[in-house]
């Protein structure tokens, strides 16, 4: 039987639910992460997001569990030797939303609420009157802060929602145009030992999800970014093309450009590498 492991989250379990039926009998191993104990700063100032995959990767390499699943966009860009990535189910909606108190009132006098630097600096272009906040902990537990009446109004994962059966709670979905998804935002990432469980990646990586997941990831660390940067990144393919918007921040967060490029499917990452360096070197250009 297959060990499948997973962080204790509701949201986790439910994605590693997910690979496990289309797997069949399977065993479920769940386990508290370093990133889900700390939720009183955020995670670029304790290490990142690699926090939420560390157990998982520990257990992995120690032969305790023959699969992990991940939220790809929590995957840090690089692997540890001997667990690569395997399989890349179909993406979900890669989309950000906004979340409303439940009484549909916003009240902008209130930060909004969201996770990361890539939020902030697009929500800041959007809504430039109105602070925003960071927000930590799971999905419940930033509902129920928004309840609370700590924030006005939340941003959140249109994936998460939906696999939370909490679609109901979204008040307006964002387009790619307005915020830029994360890098790998609505993928499931599975991994495994090198050289094995090749039959079950199999019947789980969806070709299109994996060559925008490998463009998007290869776009920030060409940048040499991590999951937590305020970069952005988002791959679709349309008639056999892939095309790659992506989101370029300076340092000091003054300059924001965004790019576009296409180009052949088997050429991902290297696509994702030349928008890299085009959106840098325009940003020099500018500055």
């Amino acid at each position: 039987m297959i060990r499948v492991g997973s962080r204790e989250s509701r949201l986790a379990v439910v994605q590693a639910e997910e690979v496990m039926h289309r797997l069949g009998e399977c065993e479920l191993v769940t386990m508290k992460t370093t990133g889900d104990k700390i939720l009183d700063r955020t995670l670029d100032k304790v290490g990142g997001k690699g926090l939420f995959v560390k157990e998982l990767d520990r257990a992995l390499a120690a032969g305790e569990v023959d699969l992990t699943v991940h939220s790809l966009k929590d995957v840090p860009m690089e692997q540890p030797d001997g667990l690569p990535l395997v399989a890349f189910p179909k993406r979900a909606d890669a989309r950000d939303v906004l979340v409303l108190p439940e009484n549909g009132v916003w009240d902008r006098e209130k930060p909004i609420g969201c996770s990361s630097a890539r939020r902030r600096v697009q929500l800041h272009e959007l809504f430039p009157e109105i602070e925003v906040q960071p927000v930590r902990g799971n999905v419940q537990t930033r509902l129920a802060k928004l309840e609370r009446g700590e924030y006005g109004a939340l941003v959140l994962a249109a994936a998460g929602l939906h696999r939370l059966g909490l679609e109901h709670r979204i008040s307006r979905y964002f387009s790619p145009e307005e915020m830029l998804p994360a890098a790998g935002q609505g993928i499931l990432a599975v991994q495994a030992r090198e050289g094995e469980m090749a039959d079950a990646a199999a019947k789980l990586d969806d070709s299109e999800t994996r060559v925008c997941a490998l463009a998007e990831r290869a776009y920030i660390r060409a940048l040499g970014g991590s999951c937590f940067s305020p970069a952005a990144a988002y791959a679709v393919m349309e008639n056999g093309v892939l095309r790659l918007r992506a989101l370029y921040v300076s340092a000091d967060e003054k300059t924001l450009l965004r790019g576009e490029i296409t180009g052949e499917p088997h050429g991902a990452e290297a696509l994702g590498e030349r928008l890299a360096a085009r959106l840098r070197r325009q940003a020099e250009e500018e500055t």
